[in-house]
């Protein structure tokens, strides 16, 4: 079977304006933040910004957390908040369905893993599905100052498309790459190396926001600098980024 390839989007995409429903309100912090996000790509020699997905565009992981907890029910495995952020959060389904499972799985069983299990969070989540705070400004800004964008994520193309559906920021990325595009997972660099080398730029004139410890250490190992959200970890397990914030408000 041929692998999907990462997707570059065309870039007529990237001309339409932002949907005013998830604009920030807070209009001093979003002056403040504008300037801020201008003077950290000119400074460091930004050219372009990578994004993980969950937990970094959507504040999302406490629903992945639940939706494992009622997939896994039946089986009458349990996992806590704590094993879920040291074991399953930022990798691939596959990698964490093997940690759940507790032994090796097929390609084919990883896949129907991940359709049954994601099926369950996207459900769950729909109700509640919203960027993190700041998001919407901090995408338009890259956007007027011409910096290409991409998505790197353990996903899957499914909850990848549930994203888009509910929130309009499609526009905004000229590639995506997610798990069926890689064959090591985070903490791996791969994803991050391919994403880099999908947008035309050296790794260490790439800014990454994660929120993942094992994103951050992907990023790193990619040698790209990485701020961190502290959406999922608290800020003390997160020091191996370059920055720590608790949404784009901060920057």
């Amino acid at each position: 079977m041929t692998e999907p390839s990462a997707i570059n989007l065309p870039p007529d995409t990237l001309k339409r304006t932002p949907n005013s429903r998830f604009l920030n309100t807070f209009i001093p912090d979003l002056y403040r933040m504008r300037e801020n996000i201008q003077q950290i790509i000119e400074s460091r020699q930004i050219a372009a910004v990578i994004f993980d997905l969950d937990g970094t565009l959507v504040d999302n992981n406490a629903f992945h957390l639940k939706s494992w907890m009622k997939y896994i029910s039946d089986l009458g495995i349990v996992i806590t908040e704590e094993e879920y952020n040291a074991n399953i959060n930022g990798r691939t389904n596959h990698d964490a369905a093997e940690y759940i499972y507790k032994r090796s799985l097929t390609k084919e069983e990883g896949a129907t893993f991940a359709l049954e299990k994601e099926a369950v969070y996207r459900e769950m989540y729909a109700p509640h599905i919203a960027p993190v705070p700041g998001l919407m400004e901090l995408l338009e800004k890259l956007k007027q100052l011409e910096i290409p964008m991409a998505i790197a994520t353990s996903g899957i193309q499914p909850n990848i498309d549930f994203l888009f559906e509910h929130i309009p920021i499609k526009k905004y990325f000229s590639v995506i790459v997610n798990s069926a595009h890689i064959i090591k997972g985070k903490p791996d660099p791969e994803i991050y190396l391919k994403a880099s080398a999908l947008l035309d730029v050296r790794p260490y004139n790439c800014l990454v926001f994660e929120d993942a410890v094992v994103g951050i250490k992907s990023a790193k190992a990619a040698g790209m600098e990485v701020i961190a959200l502290s959406t999922t970890h608290p800020k003390e397990e997160l020091f191996l980024a370059d920055r720590i914030i608790a949404d784009y408000r901060e920057l």
